[in-house]
């Protein structure tokens, strides 16, 4: 309980006691009044006393009367006494309680006010007092609460107030620099306390921590400024520089001991080659211009910007756009050559953007719609044509604008008046998002080819006449038709073998394709070793995100290139199926875990039923039937989900993979399986696949001799199906090549010896087993390697070699003529571009790990953990 309830109570209790005495003392007061009254009675009824037996009964009844109302009164009397003996212990309670509160509101460190419930002031203790004593006012009891808030601030003796509403009371700032919070609490009897909590120190710790803040966020924005890759400085309203970079300095050919933090900004740039450039410098204020492009003596090129503040500054950034310059020049010089090539086509060719403008036209279209050589560049196409023509032209355009390649003939006047027929084709310009940016116009003039329709028209029309007029004349003609016809049938056998010829021509190029895909693969490898090598270390987010953005467009180009290269195999019969029986676990279970990170990815749900069921296939083909299958899938789902399972059929396993998307039309389901086809749906985004991925799929299908359907339902999703025969597994059917072996961090300190002709990729696969805590040794060949370490005796964890070597040697025969010189053989992980069944058996026969390329990181790291953990 608060002091002043305390005293609230204690003030009641004493109250009701005297209450209860002045009863008392009442009614002994009228006790002594009967009594009175009745020995007055006695005494004056002697002269008449009845009879003695009378006066004595009545006597006797009064002397019991007066017994009674003595025994009451002397009763009442100790009541008084112990009520007033409580009374005076109390008062001494009271007294004690009130000097009690005296003592603990005195004790309070905070200045204590109480008021009662008219707001007066009733007792205050010294902490209080203080203040109004430096300010050389005293406050008396009585005082009225608004009285005293206008005497603090009329004296002076508050200098600010501030108050926030939600904050617990008002902050008020002292004559003596000292800052005192003031909190109010209201009493139960409608009064109110008011303490006064000296804050003081609170107030100088949150400034120093404010000042502390400002200064940290200032070293902060420096050292920001400081790691740009642009040059940075910032101007204050006075024309001074507060804050700038060594890359600015760098920049503008400026240095650092040759200025003063003192002199202005145009002091600064004074002594530079670099212009000023600011808010209010003429050229930003004429042109309404805030950037300029400079050229400096050495050939750098600097973009210039300026950025005005509120406060009346500007900050200035400083960027090195030399290549982007040599770029640009690049890009014109392009342009140019474009331009020559296309002004000597006799055809009529622009480029229109989406608000119909001209933004590129050869010299031919040119001359056609502005023969008075007026430039067309930027004009639109309502400017250019007539009225009438451009009418006429307009649904068309409108449906190249909305995606569609245009073809169509159309009548036109030239410049000189002459009818001619045009054939106008548009073909529409998307952009990396699918929306259509302009369009491409190509424009030939057919009036010869359509005047010679109209001839063999009106001869048409006019045959039945000439049939008659000459049918006299077939007689003469019949040897000459039949010297025509041997003619055709010659010219038929020479097309029949040109197509032969052009069948063959493609089956070569084919071929060739095939062939050398482990060249193809060479510098795309060596890239991906690279850039992996890159990820290891730390350059930065920049740096980082620019390695990354490299990788990503390496696993495209592979992607993309592999599938060529898998198709052209497909077609020249290069690769060979390996049908053997084997268990499904393991090839479902890591395509499932690799699609589902994918699906992840694109915010899709992945659903996968496992099964161990024994299959026969070439478990490489069929894993790369399911993976284009689920590759599509995730490409063309926006959301909802994906599932992988199988399903028992007879002797057969259906292997399947559903998705939600937007489904295929039923008239396109056979169309898909086509090379280069591919069925977007209206408004998905572009992709970058180039149609073969189904393809792929119906080649191997039907080199395995395994069923592929389809199911789809426009709006709700697909179902792709493939048909697998069940098999047995045999007592010696091992597994053909590891494909995700477990691995953990064991590669530090390992040897590891890496053979290939290729330089680059020895470079670079160096780079990433160092990167890995590995020690490697590279070489092109045996010879190189012998050089380089004792082949014998030296340490050797694992030898990494490519089959293809120079000079008609090949890894095989080299890691065997290693191993037998040692006496221990090192384990070996052989890499090769060449994806036959006769290779693969070759290097299994001798024991060695298998691996294709292009090399994944991730996969070679995890061989190399497993090869080092089998020894």
């Amino acid at each position: 309980m608060p002091p002043t309830q305390g005293a609230d109570a204690v003030m009641q209790e004493l109250d009701g006691r005297d209450q209860r005495i002045a009863e008392l003392e009442a009614e002994n007061n009228r006790l002594k009044r009967i009594r009175d009254a009745l020995i007055t009675r006695v005494e004056s009824s002697a002269p008449h006393k009845p009879e003695p037996y009378a006066a004595f009964e009545h006597s006797v009844i009064l002397a019991e009367q007066v017994r009674e109302r003595t025994e009451a009164l002397n009763a009442a009397m100790d009541e008084l006494k112990a009520s007033n003996k409580a009374l005076n212990r109390a008062r001494d309670e009271a007294e004690t309680a009130r000097q009690r509160l005296g003592d603990a509101i005195e004790s309070i460190a905070d200045g204590f006010v109480l008021f009662d419930h008219r707001h007066c002031l009733i007792q205050a203790n010294s902490r209080f007092r203080s203040y109004w004593r430096s300010a050389g006012l005293d406050i008396v009891e009585g005082t009225a609460i608004a009285d005293i808030k206008a005497a603090a601030f009329s004296s002076g003796l508050i200098v600010e107030e501030h108050t926030d509403p939600a904050a617990e009371g008002s902050v008020y700032l002292l004559s003596n620099d000292r800052w005192v919070q003031m909190t109010e609490r209201p009493t139960l009897e409608g009064g109110l306390v008011v303490l006064y909590s000296d804050i003081t120190d609170v107030k100088n710790t949150e400034t120093a921590r404010r000042e502390e803040a400002l200064a940290q966020k200032t070293r902060l924005l420096q050292s920001t400024v400081d790691n740009l890759s642009q040059g940075v400085v910032l101007v204050n309203r006075e024309g001074v520089p507060e804050i700038w970079n060594e890359r600015f300095l760098s920049l503008i050919g400026l240095d650092a001991g040759s200025i003063s933090a003192d002199q202005t900004f145009t002091q600064w740039m004074a002594s530079s080659d670099v212009p000023l450039l600011s808010p209010s410098t003429p050229a930003a204020t004429q042109r309404g211009a805030i950037e300029e492009v400079h050229r400096r003596p050495d050939g750098t090129v600097i973009e210039i910007k300026t950025h005005p503040m509120p406060d009346g500054g500007f900050v200035n950034t400083y960027t090195d756009i030399t290549e982007r310059y040599r770029y640009a020049e690049t890009l014109k010089e392009s342009e140019r050559w474009i331009r020559v090539v296309t002004d000597h086509v006799p055809a009529l060719i622009a480029y229109v953007g989406a608000d119909q403008t001209i933004q590129f036209c050869n010299k031919v279209y040119e001359a056609w719609y502005s023969p008075g050589g007026e430039p067309l560049l930027g004009r639109s196409l309502s400017q250019i044509h007539s009225p009438e023509l451009y009418q006429r032209l307009l649904p068309r355009m409108r449906e190249a604008l909305a995606g569609q390649s245009v073809t169509f003939e159309f009548e036109e006047s030239n410049s000189r008046g002459e009818q001619c027929y045009m054939l106008r084709s548009y073909v529409p310009n998307l952009d990396s998002h699918g929306e259509v940016v302009g369009f491409f116009v190509m424009i030939r003039d057919i009036t010869d080819r359509r005047r010679t329709a109209v001839a063999l028209q009106q001869a048409y029309d006019n045959l039945e006449q000439r049939v008659k007029e000459r049918t006299s004349a077939l007689s003469g003609l019949n040897s000459q038709l039949r010297q025509e016809i041997n003619e055709r049938a010659a010219v038929e056998s020479r097309l029949r073998d040109a197509k032969l010829e052009a069948e063959r021509a493609n089956l070569s190029k084919t071929k060739f394709l095939a062939a050398v895909s482990h060249d193809l693969l060479q510098p795309l490898n060596a890239a991906r070793l690279f850039t992996s090598a890159l990820l290891e270390h730390s350059f930065g987010p920049r740096a980082e995100g620019l390695v990354r953005s490299v990788s990503t467009s390496l696993d495209d180009v592979e992607n993309l290139l592999g599938t060529l290269v898998d198709i052209s195999k497909l077609d020249a019969g290069v690769i060979k199926p390996d049908v053997t029986a084997f268990d499904l676990r393991d090839l479902l279970n890591n395509i499932a875990r690799e699609f589902r990170q994918m699906a992840l990815a694109d915010g899709l749900r992945f659903s996968f039923v496992p099964s161990s069921a024994v299959v026969r296939s070439d478990s490489q083909l069929l894993a790369r039937i399911l993976r284009n299958f689920l590759t599509n899938a995730i490409r063309y789902t926006g959301n909802g989900r994906i599932l992988l399972g199988c399903r028992h059929r007879g002797d057969h396993l259906l292997l399947e993979v559903w998705d939600t998307g937007p489904g295929i039309p039923q008239d396109k389901l056979t169309e898909i399986f086509q090379e280069f086809k591919r069925i977007r749906p209206a408004g998905s985004p572009a992709d970058k696949g180039l149609g073969l991925g189904l393809a792929i799929v119906d080649k191997i299908a039907r080199m395995l001799g395994h069923r592929v359907t389809v199911d789809s339902v426009e709006g709700r999703g697909s179902v792709f199906r493939v048909e697998v025969p069940l098999g047995k597994l045999e007592p010696d059917n091992v597994p053909k090549e590891m494909d995700n072996p477990g691995f953990d961090n064991s590669l530090n300190g390992a040897r590891v010896w890496v053979v290939d002709n290729d330089r680059a990729i020895c470079s670079g696969m160096e780079t990433l087993l160092e990167g890995w805590g590995c020690r490697a040794v590279t070489a092109v060949s045996l010879e190189d390697l012998e050089a380089k370490v004792d082949v014998a005796g030296g340490r050797c964890d694992v030898i990494l070699a490519d089959y293809h070597l120079d000079n008609g040697d090949n890894g095989v025969d080299v890691v065997s003529e290693v191993n037998r010189r040692r006496a221990v053989a090192a384990p070996v992980l052989m890499i090769t571009a060449n994806y036959s069944n006769d290779l693969k058996q070759h290097i299994r026969n001798h024991g060695y790990l298998l691996m294709n390329k292009p090399v994944k990181p991730l996969k070679l790291r995890s061989a190399l953990n497993h090869l080092l953990q089998r020894r």
